[in-house]
């Protein structure tokens, strides 16, 4: 009786830990090994680099999920734009610095360092490796499309 009243014991701890890290947000940031960051692109909007021609702060009231990441959007019609077609509004990979993503790595991007290039958004880390990715735009995004199938699940600190 003691046996078994211990393994129902361990079971509604192990049970309240995974139902502590889902309600803290630790377990809901990981979507298939990929880290996401909340809010994605550090809040702005991405409809509104197409829309506006520039980055645009999103908004709290006007939030969408898209493959594990929490968007922000700066209207309600932006927020309904993309939830019609996310692929076209998100940012490439994962929205980590497009540069970084070429060269095998995740750096952490500025959303306000950007470039729409054949109907895609790209953001890179700072202006200075803005500048090296506009050197050979399309030889590096050709590289960054290739690189991201073998680093897309790992978290920047294991590349």
């Amino acid at each position: 009786m003691n046996s078994v009243f211990k393994r129902g014991s361990r079971f509604f701890a192990a049970a309240a830990l995974i139902i502590g890290l889902f309600a803290n947000g630790a377990i809901a940031s990981m979507v298939n090994g990929t880290e996401k960051s909340t809010p994605v692109m550090g809040g702005y909007d991405p409809v509104s680099y197409f829309k506006a021609g520039e980055p645009q702060r999103g908004s709290g009231f006007h939030t969408a999920t898209h493959e594990g990441g929490t968007y922000l959007f700066a209207s309600k019609e932006n927020k309904k734009m993309f939830e019609a077609n996310p692929e076209k509004y998100a940012p490439q990979f994962g929205g980590y610095c497009a540069y970084g993503v070429a060269v095998g790595k995740k750096f952490y991007s500025d959303p306000t360092i950007w470039k729409v290039v054949d109907g895609k958004l790209y953001l890179n880390l700072d202006k200075k490796i803005q500048a090296k990715w506009n050197e050979d735009m399309k030889g590096h995004i050709n590289k960054a499309h290739s690189k991201w199938k073998g680093i897309e699940h790992k978290h920047p600190s294991e590349l």
